[in-house]
């Protein structure tokens, strides 16, 4: 038996070896988890011995995390705003500028709040479920090409109550939604260009679904088909809103004016890059 201290030196090294980022950080969430507490309950316990038990569930977590799977699949969550998301192989797992993209849009939209909203490519629901608690009167419609995707977003669903809210619709894009119109159509899609998938981190190309992340050779062929479609599904006023490539944003402008969109603005993320892109129809 080794005290956590210990415990935590020898994996932290083992990290740093495999050229993980964050090792401590990670060695203490893998520990924490293991040993079903906080992260900051392992300082109060430095000394205290694990048991062979213990030591027997932490050592596969390891070795999974030193073949560069992510730490969330081995946590089997991801904080996302105010939520505790379930995350696995199914879906992308849900990024910081994500979360960006819905408090740009809570903020812009809290005076005015949407009746119905869209959220494309849904994922682990993310995005819905946020939406869905900040504006609690919105009816809310998560779609995905992929079932297995859907499948992790509705257990996400239940998980926080929010299952007779959301409904979720099997659709490449907006191909099944004919008829449908939505004041905010909001949409994370694959924008990575082929070269920076690539040199992309072992963690994201060994490990998440590339259909999730990459879109033709320069990461907008589903931008292209979001902005082409959903001016038809937005009512008067409507809002479309998405986050992208940071080298995007002058071909988004001009295909947002050959669709006939009454506006667009490109908007900086928290690192100053052209990270999300909005176009509005025009209001009555």
């Amino acid at each position: 038996m080794q005290p956590i201290l210990v415990i935590l030196q020898k994996t932290t090294a083992f990290f740093q070896q495999k050229e993980i980022a964050d090792a401590r950080l990670e060695a203490e969430l893998l520990l924490a988890h293991t040993l079903g507490l906080k992260r900051l309950d392992l300082y109060l316990q430095f000394e205290r011995l694990l048991s062979d038990a213990e030591l027997g569930a932490l050592r596969p977590l390891v070795a999974r995390r030193a073949k560069r799977e992510p730490l969330q699949f081995l946590l089997g969550e991801q904080d996302f705003l105010d939520l505790k998301l379930k995350c696995d192989r199914r879906a992308l797992i849900p990024r910081p500028e994500t979360e960006e993209l819905v408090t740009l849009l809570t903020e812009r939209l809290t005076k005015s709040p949407p009746g119905s909203i869209l959220d494309l490519g849904t994922g682990t629901g993310a995005i819905a479920f946020s939406l869905a608690k900040a504006f609690p009167e919105a009816a809310v419609t998560a779609v995905d090409a992929s079932p297995d995707a859907l499948s992790l977003a509705r257990e996400n669903a239940d998980t926080h109550g929010l299952a007779e809210r959301v409904s979720f619709v099997e659709s490449n894009w907006l191909a099944a939604l004919a008829g449908q119109r939505f004041d905010l159509i909001v949409s994370n899609p694959p924008y990575l260009t082929e070269a920076e998938w690539e040199v992309a981190q072992p963690e994201v190309k060994d490990w998440e679904p590339k259909s999730a992340l990459t879109a033709g050779a320069d990461g907008l062929d589903d931008l292209r088909v979001i902005l082409a479609e959903a001016k038809a599904h937005l009512n008067p006023g409507g809002l479309l809103a998405c986050e992208t490539g940071i080298t995007q944003h002058d071909t988004l402008r001009d295909l947002a004016e050959s669709h006939g969109y009454e506006s667009s603005e490109s908007i900086e993320d928290m690192s100053g890059k052209a990270r999300f892109f909005q176009a509005q129809t025009r209001s009555v």
